[in-house]
């Protein structure tokens, strides 16, 4: 290991090895990057969460809930309503979810 020219070619070696895997690293941080910014994109375009939802039972038809507006017990089959749907809804007798107590937020008393 004494021959100059040896360790030159090692050093060279060495020097494109950390080029590789520095360009790699550079990859994987612009890959992030893009991910982050399309993850951002995503979350600016989301609709607004509607202040009211009116739950759907497996029908389809029949109203069963009605939920506070991100309502982590809304189902999949909840649709945003307006807030005179939401008490017309009440009124006619669809339960208030017992969790975010829509009739509550919307001084709903029965009778």
């Amino acid at each position: 290991m004494n021959d100059p020219e040896s360790r030159l070619a090692l050093l060279r070696f060495l020097e494109r090895v950390q080029a590789r895997d520095l360009a790699r690293t550079r990859r994987w941080i612009a890959d992030e990057e893009r991910r982050q910014a399309e993850h951002r994109r995503g979350l600016l375009a989301r609709p607004p969460v509607p202040d009211w939802l009116i739950e759907r039972g497996l029908s389809g038809h029949e109203a069963v809930y009605v939920h506070v507006g991100g309502c982590w017990n809304a189902g999949r089959r909840s649709k945003g309503v307006d807030r005179d749907h939401a008490r017309r809804a009440l009124a006619d007798g669809v339960k208030a979810c017992p969790q975010c107590r829509p009739d509550t937020e919307l001084g709903f008393m029965d009778g």
